[in-house]
């Protein structure tokens, strides 16, 4: 079990109420939350499980689905057999890249939606064209806001 502060405690709420807005079951919120704040940047199961006070089944169901999902992944060290789990922080640039390209993809689909709608209702297809028009500007603007901020610091 890992000894936390308080504050620590509360920033692992924090990060994992953000975590569940965003669409992310509680444990798995609350691990990402956890290997944040942890000062030991790779933690073993047990000690995951431990400290969130969180059962086998849902400690290992939430590790498995942040594996998938790119957003850790684990090492292991010469005589010892157990798995340290650890955020993929080194890949962070290709994620949110990857996250990117699939929300303002979704404009394909939206302007497919307009396309198929009655003219009966102008203002929403206006509104549906428009989400669609921002998220398509967004993917053409985002790559040049990353290398800005690559060259600036």
């Amino acid at each position: 079990m890992i000894n936390l502060t308080e504050k620590q405690q509360a920033l692992i709420e924090q990060i994992g109420v953000f975590q569940e807005k965003s669409g992310m079951q509680p444990a798995a919120g609350r691990i990402i939350g956890l290997l944040y704040v942890s000062d030991k940047p790779e933690l073993t199961f047990d000690e995951i499980r431990e400290t969130l006070c969180i059962s086998k089944s849902a400690t290992s169901n939430a590790l498995n689905l942040l594996q998938q999902l790119n957003r850790l992944d684990y090492i292991t060290f010469n005589g010892d057999r157990k798995r340290y789990f650890r955020l993929n922080l080194g890949r962070w640039r290709e994620l949110v890249t990857k996250e990117i390209d699939n929300i303002t993809a979704f404009s394909e689909t939206l302007n497919e939606v307009v396309a198929q709608r009655s003219s009966n209702t102008p203002e929403y297809n206006k509104d549906i064209q428009e989400l669609a028009d921002f998220l398509k500007y967004l993917k053409t603007e985002l790559p040049g806001l990353l290398q800005r901020w690559e060259q600036q610091k």
